[in-house]
């Protein structure tokens, strides 16, 4: 979790050392993943946004919407080509979503794969959904589960990512684990 500029690295972490009280007015990115204590558990692997108070700021409201629209973009790429029972690759899904966003003007600012493979291990050694740092030509088959996970992240100011995790069914089936983020998240600050 980080606020404001924090996420705007991609990886960054909390520390007690970076950790601070999270405050009115402050745009907000959770990344969440976890698994139950089980054998052959899968992770379930999440991140939404939000923003603490009632009006977030327009730039984050914009690339809030140009995240979720790549994110659409690149699970309609794979649920069509599974029901027209043509292949699709995990660099093509990429490109989608990449697209989505370059087409905004933010092309520069999406500086990570599109997603990666999701198994007993959060980052599994499947299909990644990229085409930036590898060019990922394995195919998605029955069986598998992924993220899709695109992001823009204006170093120094803030950063957008929604992430889904996508699982497709043995008979074909893409199937999204979870709900999806369809609004920035408004955290009621208080009254202050």
């Amino acid at each position: 979790m980080g606020t404001n500029e924090q996420p705007s690295d991609p990886h960054f972490e909390p520390t007690p050392d970076n950790a601070r009280p999270i405050r009115k007015g402050d745009t907000v990115l959770i990344d969440l993943w976890a698994k139950l204590d089980a054998p052959g558990a899968v992770f379930y692997d999440i991140t939404w946004c939000g923003f603490v108070g009632k009006a977030p700021p327009a730039k984050y409201v914009e690339i809030f919407g140009v995240v979720r629209d790549a994110r659409d973009a690149a699970l309609k790429l794979v649920r069509d080509r599974f029901a027209a029972s043509q292949p699709v690759h995990g660099y093509e899904v990429d490109d989608a979503c990449r697209e989505v966003v370059r087409a905004a003007g933010y092309g520069d600012f999406f500086i990570h794969r599109t997603g990666h493979s999701i198994g007993e291990e959060v980052h599994g050694n499947g299909v990644n959904i990229d085409n930036l740092e590898t060019k990922d030509e394995r195919l998605l088959v029955p069986g598998i589960c992924f993220s899709i996970e695109p992001g823009i992240y204006l170093e120094g100011q803030m950063a957008v990512r929604s992430e889904i995790d996508v699982f497709i069914t043995p008979s074909g089936k893409v199937e999204v684990s979870g709900a999806m983020q369809r609004e920035l998240v408004l955290i009621d600050a208080g009254g202050n």
